[in-house]
């Protein structure tokens, strides 16, 4: 038996996103975003409402950053979403990170964030509150990097769970893709 639960936005695993940009005077901004993920193969699309001080940034500047948030940074990447640019400007400083401009785009990679994608913006559309971003770039830091390939393991990457309000660390690997499949042929 199944219970139905209507329209609602729920899926598993969806992303916690940390959203990175720079105001009009060059302070560094973030916010949380769950609503989001890749559409091409160098693009990403976000749903971002235009109240937000980060969509007004990107606008802006024309350039953002998306970093995954991890159980390590949990509680800053958690603050940054239920506090608004709008009312507290220093709120990365508030949440303890660190910023550095990225090498590719007009935006902030954070620095405790060890996961960073690089995005010049291709469009925003205010009625759907859909943000294309063109991947220019991916970054890790090499503390999550196993043989040279980013390790989730140690990544650590947390996940939003919608329907509870929780956060969920990723689990270990269960599989191999393009290929346990291939035992069914």
């Amino acid at each position: 038996m199944r219970k139905n639960f209507g329209a609602k936005p729920i899926l598993y695993p969806q992303p916690v996103f940390i959203i990175g940009s720079f105001d009009e005077n060059g302070i560094p901004n973030a916010m949380n975003a769950a609503w989001g993920g890749i559409s091409e193969a160098t693009e990403i699309s976000i749903c971002l409402s235009p109240e937000h001080k980060t969509v007004k940034n990107i606008l802006a500047r024309g350039a953002f950053t998306v970093s995954m948030a991890t159980v390590d940074t949990l509680a800053a990447c958690d603050y940054v979403g239920i506090v608004s640019a709008n009312n507290e400007p220093n709120k990365l400083e508030k949440a303890g990170f660190h910023t550095v401009k990225s090498e590719n785009v007009d935006a902030p990679v954070i620095e405790e964030l060890p996961l960073t994608i690089e995005c010049r913006l291709v469009s925003y559309d205010e009625e759907s509150c859909r943000m294309v971003g063109e991947i220019v770039n991916v970054c890790a830091d090499e503390s999550i990097l196993t043989n040279g390939m980013i390790d989730p393991a140690k990544l650590r990457p947390i996940t939003y769970d919608g329907m509870n309000h929780a956060y969920y660390v990723l689990g270990e690997k269960v599989g191999n893709a393009f290929k346990d499949g291939l035992a069914l042929k």
